[in-house]
């Protein structure tokens, strides 16, 4: 079998994770443990990012005529791939958390949306929450002033109720009686 035959499945491969990618970001794994990289990958599998390692020639290939052959200039010495489908920011939230633990992670940069951004500019990126975090915080915003508004017409009501009872008995003292 040619080379070339056993090289197109692995550029497939990666063209296909790269197709409908929200982002891909690079990272340079050397110097992690096992039980580091197992890690990693448990984290960034919960988020819904696959990550994997291929040749850097394999994914030149395939990001040519793409968004991601920007990236082409950080395929230098070995690369692991953080692919997210859904949620652009979460291969640079989950590594980036993830590299404050292990300081031989090392974030190379990527492409977020069609944009390329270095390793610095991710990090500003990481700090963007979830999709369920912002969508949770919106709904707490919008929900504050009705429970506000509730609280103020109950406490109007009891107010209310309250001068109403007192009100009912100083009525009654204040009837002048016929008796004889």
């Amino acid at each position: 079998m040619a080379k070339v035959e056993l090289k197109k499945p692995v550029v497939d491969e990666i063209s296909e994770k790269i197709k409908d990618a929200q982002a891909v970001v690079l990272v340079d794994y050397r110097g992690l443990t096992v039980e580091q990289d197992t890690e990693l990958r448990k984290q960034l599998r919960a988020e819904g990012v696959s990550y994997k390692v291929y040749k850097n020639t394999m994914m030149n290939f395939a990001f040519e005529g793409t968004d991601f052959a920007q990236m082409n200039d950080l395929l230098n010495g070995p690369s692991g791939m953080a692919v997210s489908a859904t949620d652009p920011a979460a291969p640079a939230r989950v590594l980036y958390k993830f590299a404050k633990t292990a300081d031989k992670l090392e974030i190379k940069g990527g492409v977020v949306e069609g944009k390329f951004y270095d390793s610095q500019a991710l990090s500003a990126i990481a700090t963007i929450p979830s999709r369920e975090e912002l969508l949770s915080k919106f709904l707490g915003s919008i929900q504050s002033p009705i429970t506000n508004f509730a609280r103020v017409i109950k406490q109007i009501a009891e107010k209310n109720a309250d001068g109403a009872e007192a009100a009912a008995p100083a009525a009654e003292e204040a009837a002048p009686t016929t008796e004889a």
